[in-house]
């Protein structure tokens, strides 16, 4: 899988002209054409700016990167059936064997396999190392029992990549193994969870003696949680460049409704957009930084808590500033901006609450002292 980034603009701009119609399906449906969209941007070698030729991306720089997500968003390109494949298909790239990324990259990016992340647990959420999943080697299978949950897109997904128990716990996340599991297997239980929109994006999932190959295992075992943090770093950098986009379009919006509404009278709601506007610009300025830490091969860590911190406080604000500029029946109106508050109520919490992140921002950026970490036995594991 190869593909050269000379012209990728021109080929990119012919490509969005031809698959411009955007028909009104929901469902099923929408599911279909939208899996169909992504396999036609693959097939044009298009649909993976950061990724290395030889992993079937353009591999781009920065700065085109940048391009390539603002020229998406400016033509309405539908988001990906499960954007957090491109979570795992950058630890696949660094750290998959390369029968793996033979296996599982081209129907990722083309959409014809889905994936759901395995990580956040009942007791292990923020804390993802005190996970208690456990995966046991039976020759050369892993048997896994336990359950995740708040699992995203759980009930139409294929595959897993998942954290699991090993070994027993232990400083840096010790005896925690990465692995890739089929949501077809035998064992498995999906039950969806309904959230505060009346939707069911999350799920549980229960794992009861669950056979799974040891070829599924990224990496070697015990070092999941170290590997795992190349899925972390790129879930809250690379994304952040679409996420710009997509979030500078929400504000022209409520920036529109506010003229319409007349409410851009109102000298708050003035500041408040002003306010938007500046937490917008300092989400892109941590974007760009964090991916350029990342591609020279450091750890993007900090800028990424950062980042995570900002923009989650900054859909809770804008959300906030929709509801109120709609006026006082915005929810007897429902609608988008309604659904947009009930959402972000939970993104101070999702992919790492807003405590943990600032925890991060303290010790790797100010240099305040650790939190003391719990203290954990190998008796304790048994």
């Amino acid at each position: 899988m190869t593909a050269a980034p000379e012209g990728w603009r021109a080929r990119l701009e012919t490509f969005l002209a031809a698959h411009a119609e955007r028909p009104h399906l929901s469902g099923p449906a929408k599911l279909a054409w939208t899996k169909s969209w992504h396999a036609a941007l693959a097939d044009a070698g298009l649909a993976a700016p950061n990724w290395p030729r030889e992993a079937g991306g353009l591999e781009l720089g920065v700065a085109d990167q940048v391009t390539y997500h603002r020229m998406m968003t400016e033509a309405g390109a539908p988001s990906h059936p499960t954007p957090i494949s491109f979570i795992v298909a950058p630890t696949l790239i660094v750290h998959g064997t390369p029968a793996q990324r033979e296996r599982y990259l081209r129907p990722l990016l083309r959409a014809d396999e889905l994936w759901c992340q395995g990580f956040s647990e009942p007791g292990a959420g923020s804390d993802l190392t005190s996970l208690t999943t456990r995966a046991d080697r039976e020759g050369d299978n892993y048997r896994i029992n336990g359950q995740k949950v708040w699992t995203t897109g759980a009930d139409r997904a294929d595959w897993m990549f998942a954290l699991v128990r090993t070994g027993p716990p232990g400083p840096g996340g010790a005896g925690i193994t990465y692995l890739l599991i089929p949501m077809s297997a035998p064992g498995i239980t999906v039950r969806p969870l309904r959230d505060l929109t009346g939707g069911t994006h999350f799920a549980e999932v229960f794992f009861d003696d669950v056979v799974v190959p040891a070829a599924n295992r990224v990496g070697q075992e015990g070092e999941g949680w170290k590997i795992a943090r190349t899925s972390l770093g790129h879930e809250r950098t690379t994304a952040f460049l679409s996420t710009e986009y997509a979030l500078r379009r929400q504000l022209r919006k409520v920036t529109a409704l506010a003229v319409e509404t007349g409410a851009i009278e109102d000298a708050l709601v003035r500041q408040d957009l002003a306010k938007a506007e500046a937490s917008l610009r300092v989400l892109a300025a941590n974007a760009s930084r964090a991916l350029t830490e990342l591609l020279g091969g450091g750890d993007p860590g900090p800028l990424s808590s950062m980042n995570r911190l900002v923009r989650a406080e900054f859909e809770q604000q804008l959300y906030r500033l929709a509801t109120r500029v709609e006026g006082p029946d915005a929810a007897l109106l429902g609608g988008r901006w309604v659904h947009g508050y009930l959402m972000t109520r939970a993104s101070t919490i999702g992919a790492g609450t807003a405590e943990i992140q600032r925890n991060t921002i303290g010790e790797k950026v100010l240099g305040l002292p650790r939190e003391p970490e719990a203290q954990l036995s190998t008796q304790e594991y048994a």
